[in-house]
């Protein structure tokens, strides 16, 4: 590849990709979560949150893109593994099929979890003058809290 001119050092290129991938691992691992729940989910809440966690996978399924598209952009691989996500993401997967109250904890948890990692992400990408990608990340941790918010509100 060529050399990658952009005013950020390769040095910090490389830590902010790190710190993009955790967040492109947690993001995936919430998308697949959330899809999972949508499928599966039953009981007398089961239209308002099979279309709620619609809207959030396909929200997310948008968001793994622009965040793997800006690791790349950074002259970093992004990665896009099953076994590189497990690695990476803080996001415990689940084996099986939880009621759906405990979905939307589990869910809750997993959107916190994401603006955790956005934080950790952001400040790297601030302290080497990356715009684009504190902007993309303060957008990423903009969606999750109030996503986290709409959850913890139907948990009454």
């Amino acid at each position: 590849m060529n050399t990658i001119d952009i005013g950020i050092s390769d040095v910090a290129r490389k830590k902010i990709a790190e710190q993009l991938g955790a967040l492109l691992a947690d993001s995936y691992t919430l998308y697949l979560q959330t899809h999972n729940f949508h499928w599966n989910v039953t009981g007398p809440m089961f239209p308002q949150l099979h279309q709620m966690f619609e809207v959030h996978y396909t929200e997310l399924a948008v968001a793994v893109d622009e965040i793997a598209e800006r690791i790349r952009s950074l002259g970093e691989p992004a990665p896009g593994t099953y076994k590189a996500f497990a690695t990476l993401s803080r996001i415990n997967e689940v084996d099986s099929i939880p009621t759906a109250d405990e979905m939307v904890k589990l869910l809750t948890s997993g959107h916190e979890q994401v603006v955790k990692t956005c934080r950790e992400a952001l400040v790297i990408a601030q302290d080497a003058d990356d715009e684009s990608s504190a902007a993309l990340i303060s957008d990423r941790m903009r969606v999750h809290e109030k996503t986290a918010w709409m959850l913890r509100s139907v948990q009454g």
